[in-house]
């Protein structure tokens, strides 16, 4: 497994969803919602990537000192189903170790609200995840957020493109916010601490 230790390499957090105004409020969108958050917190706004299909923002993240970590946070622009070509695009312009990839994703099998963080694994379905562990390999981190199954009998694709209920909204920016600090704690602090604290 390409995984490093190497504290001095950068991260790539990489949020998951489909470009345009359009597709900006769908539940299939939670990933780009994250980037968005964490983006502001660094204080940075998206630009457009030279060598890559993507929105990017660099910075770092985590306290003064060794805990202190470089981040380029994406939006891949060229729709879910082919995520994996900007993202390895990426991966390669900044030498960033599969390792230390991180893709922001909504995911059906957990219930709305709820994370999920994990290295590795298949992709249940996703095409974002399936488009880049066809790039990548599967070693990557996930932060699965949950949106829950489609009700009665409609359509996976109906469910993932449609906004996020009235419901649903009343909550959505507590969750956004917990699932970018759960970013933050698996760059600064890794894996284990940061399921710990936020796997529910």
């Amino acid at each position: 497994m390409d995984v490093t230790t190497d504290a001095g390499a950068p991260w790539l957090v990489a949020g998951l969803g489909n470009p345009g105004p359009e597709y900006a409020a769908n539940r299939h969108n939670v990933g780009f919602m994250v980037a968005d958050l964490l983006a502001e917190r660094i204080g940075a706004r998206f630009k457009r990537h030279g060598k890559a299909q993507a929105q990017v923002v660099e910075g770092r993240i985590g306290p003064p000192g060794p805990a202190n970590r470089r981040v380029i946070l994406a939006k891949p622009m060229s729709f879910m189903n082919v995520s994996g070509g900007p993202v390895t695009a990426l991966r390669d312009f900044y030498k960033v170790p599969v390792g230390n990839v991180v893709a922001v994703h909504d995911e059906l099998d957990i219930d709305y609200g709820v994370l999920r963080l994990k290295l590795g694994g298949g992709d249940n379905g996703h095409n974002g995840l399936k488009s880049i562990t066809k790039s990548l390999g599967p070693d990557y981190h996930r932060v699965r957020f949950g949106i829950g199954r489609p009700p009665g009998r409609m359509p996976v694709a109906d469910f993932v493109l449609r906004d996020f209920s009235s419901a649903e909204r009343k909550e959505l920016d507590y969750f956004v916010d917990r699932a970018a600090d759960a970013v933050e704690a698996l760059v600064i602090e890794g894996l284990e601490r940061a399921q710990s604290a936020y796997n529910s």
